[in-house]
């Protein structure tokens, strides 16, 4: 009996200084992606690039970019007018900043490095994603305010890889599906 207790006592002290998940603030890990390998990265890539865009989103990807981040800003935007957010509401919010930070830093790095018509492109559609949103902005009714940004959109998996290219500079272009093995090659002609 004494081994059980002294068992039990190990474990409850063991445990004490555990941070459950439930009990931590912040997001939780549930994968380990820390990281990812250069194959992993090739194969979401051209899996990103390989799904075709929404009606309006620039192909090349420095305005590409300006529209992700039009996009992501205006949902920010709409979500900070709202005066009753719910905390999933104010995440949203937040983490809508750090994806725009996140595109504004690769539109900075890669701005000397573009041609006139890919700024203008890129302002273009920067401007077009803005116009949509002004009305929602501008709106007087917060319920329609509200309802709209809880119908929550997902940014296409390109924005995230087309930041990183022009960031980084890479011009070759991304992997095919084929290329990682992800279909099988075109037949040879």
């Amino acid at each position: 009996m004494l081994k059980f207790a002294a068992a039990a006592i190990a474990a409850t002290l063991s445990l004490s200084n555990t941070a459950f998940a439930q009990d931590q603030d912040g997001p939780i890990i549930t994968g380990n992606r820390g990281a990812e390998t250069v194959d992993a990265l090739k194969v979401r890539e051209a899996i990103a690039y390989a799904n075709p865009l929404p009606r309006g989103a620039p192909t090349q990807d420095y305005p590409l970019v300006a529209w992700c981040d039009a996009l992501v800003t205006g949902h920010a935007d709409l979500g900070e007018t709202l005066t009753d957010r719910a905390p999933e509401d104010v995440e949203l919010v937040r983490l809508g900043r750090l994806e725009e930070q996140d595109f504004r830093s690769a539109l900075a790095a890669a701005e000397p490095r573009q041609t006139a018509a890919a700024k203008a492109a890129a302002q273009q559609a920067a401007a077009a994603v803005k116009a949509q949103w002004a009305p929602l902005l501008a709106s007087e009714d917060e319920a329609a305010r509200s309802q709209s940004f809880g119908l929550f959109y997902g940014l296409p998996g390109r924005c995230e890889h087309a930041a990183r290219r022009i960031r980084n500079n890479i011009t070759t272009p991304p992997a095919t599906p084929a290329e990682v093995g992800l279909e099988a090659p075109a037949p040879a002609n």
